[in-house]
């Protein structure tokens, strides 16, 4: 006979409700709005609402301001905050200063998208090529073949057999020599450099266009230097090369500016044709000695949830399968609608409380970045840190000094001799700043940097240096020396 035990256990579950709001707290902004057009389409009981909402934290609003201009209607959300004081100010409910108001940006009574076609790499390519001479309805579907096996940076990393195999699956056979002069053709396509197996041979492709502008002692020396000496290019190992092209060091110099000019990552041109935009989550100014603070939150000010089908719920008469129905879409709209406020309110939360630890950097400049840990900022909103994280996670904030992720904010410090603790941001802009002034004949090795970080008072070791310059992706003395 099977025994039978009574246990008694604890589970952490989660609400569908927690659930569906940490997935909305961690979208930045233009995945917010595609989720929730998303929303809007698959919940008949959610619709766009354009009436302006409440504002969250302490708002001062502008009853004086003109309501009877449209023009000014997507203008008017700005909230003049008090915030004059770092963390030491006094509390909001005290005095007006050392408050921090939010409002969000309202949306605009129309939204209209204009549907942009872009054409795709492969389809750019593919009409270069169907214009040359000698081209016809063979030939491109060879390219396509082609551009099929290409990776993302553009190189052909399959052998021919492979395309020809492929051709064959299609219903068209080809020799291998058709295929080598395609892909020759391609080659030379705008961008240069496309289907090439290495690096060597894009750069070569694109040398070889330059031949008729280039002066031909350079241009002989620079085929010579990617043709028989190409490790020695790679590391920089500039009197080999003198040595072994037995040339002068100034057409040496000529080499190395035509080589160096060359286009190593062509593709990328066309990815980023499509304009990829950061838009900023938050919007902070400084203004006749106030900080002012706009959650640009648009999309989720405009939702709702309709009351068209209450009246469907209150009939009795009304069939069983269609309350049901309703009864569930509406729990769907209230629980995301409410998912929304949620995200609202935390991010509030977040900014305010960044703003006052960050209160110099946002006055002042990035130079007065201070040293600051998330636990520091759960500790002052009384989140959790894995809320903090997703809070700030792919999110961006808009200053009088630019745009900033708000990662930015968070580093860990060092100590001076001064005691005080400096952000290992500020560590890294000194150390970039000591490599973009360095002579280019004599590069500043890590242990030379490492000793001059010391004598402006920053106690840092060698390693930490090295970590910090590879962070930022700054190659070793050695590769950073030029010859010009």
């Amino acid at each position: 006979m099977p025994e039978i035990k009574l246990q008694q256990r604890q589970k952490a579950l989660l609400s569908t409700q927690q659930i569906l709001s940490s997935q909305l707290l961690q979208l930045p902004l233009l995945n917010l709005e595609q989720r929730i057009y998303d929303e809007l389409q698959e919940n008949p009981m959610l619709e766009l609402d354009g009436e302006q909402k409440d504002t969250a934290g302490d708002i001062t609003t502008d009853d004086d301001a003109s309501s009877d201009d449209d023009m000014f209607d997507s203008l008017e959300r700005f909230s003049k905050s008090s915030l004059k004081e770092p963390l030491q100010a006094s509390p909001a409910k005290e005095s007006s200063d050392g408050r921090l108001n939010f409002i969000h940006e309202n949306a605009p009574q129309e939204r209209f998208f204009q549907a942009i076609q872009h054409d795709s790499f492969d389809e750019q390519l593919l009409r270069q090529l169907a214009l040359q001479e000698g081209v016809g309805e063979r030939e491109v579907l060879i390219a396509i073949e082609i551009l099929g096996n290409l990776d993302p940076d553009g190189y052909l990393t399959e052998e021919t057999d492979v395309i020809l195999s492929g051709l064959e699956r299609s219903g068209l056979e080809v020799e291998e020599e058709e295929v080598e002069r395609i892909l020759h053709k391609i080659r030379f396509l705008d961008p240069p450099g496309i289907g090439v197996r290495d690096l060597r041979e894009r750069l070569l492709v694109q040398l070889k266009l330059r031949e008729p502008s280039s002066e031909p002692a350079a241009y002989g020396a620079a085929c010579s230097i990617l043709v028989g000496f190409y490790d020695d290019f790679l590391h920089k190992r500039y009197d080999r090369l003198l040595k072994k092209l037995d040339i002068s060091r100034t057409l040496l110099e000529g080499a190395m500016q035509l080589i160096t000019a060359l286009d190593p990552h062509p593709v990328e041109v066309f990815h980023d044709e499509g304009g990829h935009y950061i838009t900023p989550d938050f919007i902070v100014t400084y203004e006749n000695g106030e900080l002012t603070a706009v959650l640009n939150d648009r999309s989720s000010l405009s939702i709702k949830v309709t009351e068209q089908y209450q009246g469907i719920l209150k009939n009795r008469k009304a069939p069983k399968d269609e309350k049901q129905f309703i009864r569930f879409n509406l729990m769907r709209a209230n629980d995301f609608a409410a998912a929304l406020a949620i995200r609202r309110q935390t991010l509030l939360k977040v900014i305010e409380s960044l703003m006052k630890a960050q209160y110099a950097f946002f006055v002042s400049g990035p130079e007065h970045l201070v040293p600051l840990g998330m636990k520091a900022i759960a500790g002052d909103t009384g989140l959790d840190i894995s809320t903090i994280s997703r809070a700030v996670n792919g999110k961006y904030v808009q200053t009088r000094f630019g745009v900033f992720e708000l990662k930015y904010f968070f580093s860990s410090s060092i100590s001076t001799d001064e005691g005080d603790d400096m952000s290992s941001k500020i560590i890294r802009q000194n150390i970039a700043e000591l490599v973009k002034g360095e002579a280019s004949l004599q590069p500043l090795s890590d242990d030379v940097i490492t000793r001059i970080l010391r004598e402006k008072g920053i106690n840092i070791a060698r390693r930490t240096v090295a970590k910090y310059r590879e962070q930022m992706q700054i190659p070793v003395a050695r590769l950073r020396k030029k010859i010009f």
